[in-house]
């Protein structure tokens, strides 16, 4: 992995990544992965910033997402597996927990908790995977202009990107098709491409601690909200390598104390106070951090259709629910494969610019429901209540948690109808721009059981899911679409961009023998029959489900060459 640059002049990339982040670094990679060229530049030397702290906690959708890059595998072994939560008020459990309640209650997925692991572990690992790939890194980099000739073609580079080595001050122009900033909340990129970033802050700081902690309180291991009067609802998280973290609001009143500022050993000191009347003591501190509180978002994640944003440059907020780093990822998932695809000259320009409407349309959701979480941990009401105000906040706070509970998963994370997203041609349980259930298939043979993440990863392919029924009318139903499909000019059946599996009703010696004919792509065996159930496929005649490259619900409908067709035809140049 290299730390300097040698660029020439010349150098030229499908696209040009600014900022090494978890972000930065996940976009890269998947672009390497869907066969496009990209590199990576990131102004800090990492191993000099804070080795600890920053985001923790990956949910489950994520954790799918990363499943179906072939990421999840070094996490999980890194990482702390958190299933259950816990409150205390006046050193009493409350029961059931009010803020992170919704971990006890995850289904329908097999990551069923949520992950911790600090970010200093996550980059690493994301770094590891870029060097096997083949993508260039470079650190102490920075970006310092820009320029677009907008009236090249879609094959041409029209982004030059000027940068300097902060070492050397030796600077370099690269040339690229697209231009990501996934540099953070004073984003470069998004400044000096003049995208507004529109929001507010507000006077409220809280601080951050994490370390090696022995203390009374039972459920150590839970994730666990301390409600306080003094300090807000006090965040106590645990971390991978034994560590936890504690979090607090410090207030006006804290703040008056230490009319020197903040230190380490206030940050230690007031962390203490947070947590009584439990006795805890730091055997070790690896990382603090105090931050002022705020949401905002760029008026726009693309520009001149060149120029793109990511992760923190997108849009920030506060770390109440633990949002940040995952919806960044999410942002990183859904513009991977739409740029390849793009670049790859294989889709219609306006399926690319449906990553800014989608994660426009979800962070402006996750925004306005964490403006009222931050107000509440801080012990203090949201502008819009008019309720009794001597009641309890952290009342209000645990009913906003259970309401947006499939948010926080991210499982429940839905978008509307457009370009990729087509109103299904039948009535089925699930709705396209949602993510479908997990269901479990068997592998012929071996009688092994797979999920669907596990037979549909994200290669930039969109998949093609033929849902097999009874054996006499799904044959019949088989063999016409195959016979429909082969008959085009460019069979949908070969194109390298399109991968088909099957799923039987039917669990059989063979596939073959299951469907009486040839099937699509491999074969799984639906074996209590509840994927087609979940789905509303029946079982006499079945049906085709079509799935985004990153697993969402795309389109739908019966046994029929003209519903592939179609959808195709909407979405490819050609």
């Amino acid at each position: 992995m290299a730390t300097t640059n040698s660029h020439t002049n010349s150098a030229e990339y499908d696209v040009v990544i600014v900022g090494g982040g978890p972000v930065g670094l996940l976009l890269a990679y998947q672009l390497k992965r869907f066969g496009v060229l990209a590199c990576v530049l990131e102004q800090y030397q990492k191993e000099e910033q804070d080795q600890y702290g920053r985001a923790i906690a990956l949910f489950p959708r994520t954790l799918e997402q990363l499943h179906q890059l072939d990421l999840i595998e070094p996490m999980l072994q890194l990482g702390f597996a958190c299933r259950t939560s816990v409150t205390y008020k006046d050193g009493k459990r409350i029961l059931p927990g009010r803020v992170w309640n919704f971990m006890e209650n995850i289904k329908d997925t097999t990551y069923d908790f949520v992950l911790v692991l600090r970010q200093m572990f996550t980059e690493k690992i994301l770094r590891e995977k870029l060097t096997k790939v083949g993508v260039e890194y470079y650190q102490g980099i920075e970006c310092v202009d820009f320029t677009l000739n907008e009236s090249t073609s879609l094959d041409d580079y029209p982004v030059a990107s000027k940068f300097v080595e902060k070492v050397t001050g030796k600077g370099f122009e690269l040339k690229s098709k697209y231009l990501i900033g996934a540099d953070g909340g004073r984003s470069f990129v998004r400044r000096h491409a003049g995208i507004p970033f529109e929001g507010d802050r507000s006077d409220d700081r809280w601080i951050r601690i994490d370390g090696l902690i022995e203390t009374n309180m039972p459920l150590a291991r839970s994730y666990g909200a301390i409600e306080s009067k003094t300090h807000g609802n006090v965040l106590w998280a645990p971390l991978d390598h034994a560590a936890t973290r504690i979090g607090f609001a410090y207030t006006e009143e804290i703040a008056a104390k230490y009319p020197g500022g903040v230190t380490q050993e206030v940050a230690e000191k007031e962390a203490l106070e947070s947590m009584k009347p439990f006795d805890v003591r730091f055997k070790e501190i690896h990382w603090w951090t105090l931050y002022t509180i705020g949401q905002k978002m760029a008026k726009d994640f693309a520009t001149r259709d060149r120029i793109i944003l990511c992760g923190d440059a997108a849009h920030t907020h506060s770390s109440g629910a633990a949002q940040g780093l995952n919806t960044g990822i999410h942002d990183a998932v859904n513009l991977g494969w739409k740029l390849a695809l793009q670049i790859r000259g294989i889709t219609k320009p306006e399926i690319l610019k449906t990553y800014n409407d989608e994660r426009k349309l979800a962070v402006n959701q996750l925004i306005e429901y964490d403006k009222d979480i931050s107000v509440l941990m801080t012990h203090k009401w949201p502008k819009w209540y008019k309720g009794d105000p001597n009641a309890d906040p952290y009342i209000i706070l645990g009913e906003i948690f259970e309401k947006a509970g499939s948010f926080n998963t991210g499982l429940g994370i839905s978008y509307p109808i457009n370009a990729v997203n087509q109103t299904t041609a039948a009535v089925l349980n699930v709705v396209p721009g949602s993510r479908p259930p997990d269901v479990e298939l068997t592998m012929p043979g071996t009688g092994r059981k797979l999920s669907l993440q596990d037979v549909t990863p994200n290669l930039a392919k969109f998949w093609v899911v033929v849902f097999a029924g009874n054996p006499v009318s799904t044959k019949e139903s088989l063999l016409s679409l195959r016979d429909f499909l082969e008959e085009r000019d460019q069979s949908f059946l070969t194109r390298e961009y399109i991968s088909w599996i099957t799923i039987s009703a039917i669990n059989g010696y063979s596939p073959y023998e299951t469907l009486g004919t040839k099937p699509f792509g491999d074969t799984f065996f639906d074996t209590t029959s509840s994927a087609h159930e979940k789905f509303g496929f029946g079982l006499e005649r079945g049906g085709i489900l079509i799935l985004r490259p990153d697993g969402l619900v795309a389109h739908g409908g019966p046994i029929n060459g003209q519903i592939v067709e179609n959808y195709f035809t909407k979405l490819f140049r050609n």
